[in-house]
């Protein structure tokens, strides 16, 4: 039976610009972040992502309560992270807050687990960076053993073994909804397929149909392990304005600083207007009107076979207010227009 289309948003928390410039206090970010996913709920959309960091220019450093406050306030959206960095969180304790917000939320908890693309949360947890791929590894074997929530035992490298324990809060109606988050590494699709879970495809540059082999890759695998395909989504970012001109000159002065302080870091060079303009038309920025947006989702869905888009509203200072906007049309027309241009 093939899985409904979803549409969801994501968002890292992004320190946003006041109305005078200054930067708002991390407080006020996850304040108007709540107000943001209420806004979402009230307009259908199916799904808010919460990210986790551990630096100064993202506000959320603890997603589960964040969803929390979220699950209180709203009835129907699904409420998921955006990424666990689970390499550097205890499995145990990351399965507990989730079945606690899918408490809370009536059913409503999702977690993306993932090693996330900063690597702050490893010397701050006193966790050396030289094992972050056993960590990974090792950690979501475990979790991965608390889905059925049956009497666990296990023994592996990194942490403490479990002989016969079982993990409280119980989840109402297991599994809890768990998805593996893949940046372009073939080992993790095919880690993901041999769990039997969702696949989350973050695509951050260049241009969406380079991730075909690895969905490909990742049904195969599924069909190879003899196992029904589970869902398959994209992590994008983008801006939704009334016009393309719009939407693009509100994004590129926030998005362009967020860049290169995070490219500062990894040794990139700073990015020119002509490779952001790239980027809009060809690559992984879902930026513009309703409809140029519509018109790049529904090729994505297209090429890659996908079950779910998210839509990482966030962009470093971004105003909450063009935050609001985007999100209103987005959930008004964008996903109506792909859902018509699908069929």
């Amino acid at each position: 039976m093939p899985h409904a289309l979803e549409f969801g948003l994501d968002t890292f928390g992004d320190v946003t610009a006041a109305p005078d410039g200054t930067p708002k206090t991390h407080a006020q970010v996850i304040r108007d972040l709540v107000e943001e996913a209420v806004l979402a709920d009230r307009l259908g959309v199916d799904f808010i992502g919460v990210g986790e960091h551990h630096r100064a220019d993202f506000a959320v450093s603890a997603p589960e309560v964040v969803l929390g406050a979220i699950a209180a306030r709203t009835t129907r959206i699904r409420l998921g992270s955006a990424v666990t960095v689970l390499s550097s969180d205890d499995p145990v304790r990351v399965y507990q807050r989730f079945a606690t917000v899918d408490a809370v939320s009536g059913g409503r908890a999702e977690v993306i687990l993932g090693r996330g693309s900063f690597t702050e949360s490893f010397p701050l947890f006193g966790l050396p960076l030289e094992k972050y791929e056993l960590l990974f590894e090792d950690r979501l074997d475990l979790f991965a053993r608390l889905l059925p929530q049956e009497p666990v035992t296990w023994q592996g490298r990194t942490r403490a073994p479990l002989d016969g324990q079982r993990i409280f809060p119980l989840v109402e109606n297991p599994p809890l909804r768990t998805w593996i988050g893949v940046g372009g590494s073939p080992q993790s699709v095919i880690r993901a397929a041999r769990y039997g879970l969702p696949l989350m495809l973050a695509i951050i540059g260049g241009e969406p149909a380079r991730f075909a082999p690895y969905a490909d890759l990742y049904r195969q695998a599924c069909g190879q392990l003899g196992i029904a395909v589970p869902p398959i989504g994209v992590h994008s970012p983008g801006h939704v304005a009334e016009t393309d001109e719009a939407a693009r000159e509100a994004m590129w002065p926030a998005y362009r600083v967020m860049r290169d302080r995070i490219g500062a870091e990894r040794g990139w060079p700073p990015m020119d207007r002509a490779e952001f303009d790239r980027e809009v038309e060809t690559g992984s920025l879902y930026v513009g009107s309703p409809e140029t947006v519509a018109r790049r989702i529904a090729a994505t869905i297209r090429v890659l076979g996908i079950q779910r888009f998210q839509l990482k509203y966030s962009a470093g200072a971004l105003s909450h207010d063009h935050l609001m906007g985007c999100i209103g049309l987005y959930a008004t027309r964008v996903i109506p227009l792909v859902r018509e241009m699908l069929g």
